[in-house]
């Protein structure tokens, strides 16, 4: 399947893993890119040696990572840490690039710039990003409220018109063939998938809470700040994460203050999510829980992927994929 992506960043297929934060450590990030995407190592807070170690995990798979940005700027070592490894490409999201986008392009190494309005993808574009991914609000983990069938070819149609080489992947809610094709249709070069792959064989997740995402639909899950308060992490108040529901989220919801207060409620959302226990600390995945019914190897999920959304796409007239 060629797209603009494949041939920019050389790959067989356009698909790229999203740098989940403790999820997508260098066995997973490995594995996409020797399926023939890019695996991005979930950089997320910044440990360096957890970097180092997922680098390692890695091996000499071509891959890249991915940052959150407001937290990155708090150590900004890390991300020289990280493209002296020349990665095959640097993920911000969560804050503006600006700051760091001169690094990465003097380290010649593509920028890619997450988003969630079209507001931020202008303001990517202008801090010289090679790709753009517009997230939607089914995504799991963090995000704001758009949804993706409409942000994604709202922003494709201002990047045909103000920035064309820009390169745009979807994500949010793509778990599938027909998301890949879909996303294509709408106007994407590829897409970026999370909560699919977090249930792959290869990712850093336990099997209670792969089981309780497998189990679950999409009407399972829930936007909240309540993990972000029980591990008393300042996020921006635009982002909230998605999350399956469960007892931690019904009692604390509504009162996210009232937990960062609560530090016996903290510690055992601690051990709960050291344990990977879905009942006391909470799972991150998104609305596409419902499409994930087996945790298979990476892989499998991507060759299963990428031969409906061909099947769907040899219909569709005019295609030349």
């Amino acid at each position: 399947m060629r797209t603009r992506l494949t041939e920019v960043l050389g790959l067989t297929h356009p698909i790229l893993c999203a740098p989940m934060a403790f999820a997508a450590g260098g066995r997973l990030a490995a594995a996409v890119t020797h399926a023939g995407g890019l695996g991005l190592i979930g950089g997320g807070y910044g440990n360096a040696d957890w970097l180092d170690g997922a680098f390692a995990e890695a091996g000499n798979a071509q891959v890249g990572c991915g940052f959150i940005t407001w937290k990155m700027a708090e150590n900004p070592a890390v991300l020289d840490q990280v493209l002296a490894r020349k990665p095959a490409a640097l993920c911000l999201s969560f804050g503006d690039p600006a700051p760091f986008a001169p690094r990465i392009a003097a380290a010649d190494v593509p920028l890619i710039c997450q988003v969630q309005t079209l507001r931020d993808a202008q303001r990517a574009a202008e801090c010289g990003a090679r790709i753009i991914v517009a997230q939607g609000a089914e995504a799991g983990g963090h995000g704001e409220r758009r949804g993706t069938i409409t942000l994604v070819p709202e922003v494709a149609d201002w990047l045909a018109r103000q920035a064309p080489e820009v390169l745009l992947l979807a994500a949010g809610g793509i778990a599938d063939g027909r998301g890949l094709a879909a996303s294509l249709m709408l106007g994407a070069d590829g897409v970026l998938i999370g909560s699919r792959l977090w249930a792959s064989a290869e990712a850093q997740v336990s099997q209670a809470m792969t089981d309780a995402a497998i189990a679950a639909t999409g009407d399972q899950t829930i936007r909240s700040t309540v993990m972000d308060a029980a591990r008393d992490l300042r996020w921006p108040a635009r982002y909230t994460a998605r999350v399956l529901r469960n007892a931690v989220t019904e009692r604390w919801h509504d009162d996210p203050d009232g937990l960062r207060k609560d530090l016996p409620a903290r510690d055992d959302w601690a051990t709960g999510w050291a344990a990977g226990d879905p009942t006391r600390a909470n799972t991150f995945v998104g609305e596409a829980t419902g499409l994930i019914h087996d945790r298979p190897p990476v892989a499998d999920i991507i060759a299963r992927i990428v031969d409906e959304a061909e099947a769907l796409l040899r219909r569709a007239p005019g295609w030349a994929g």
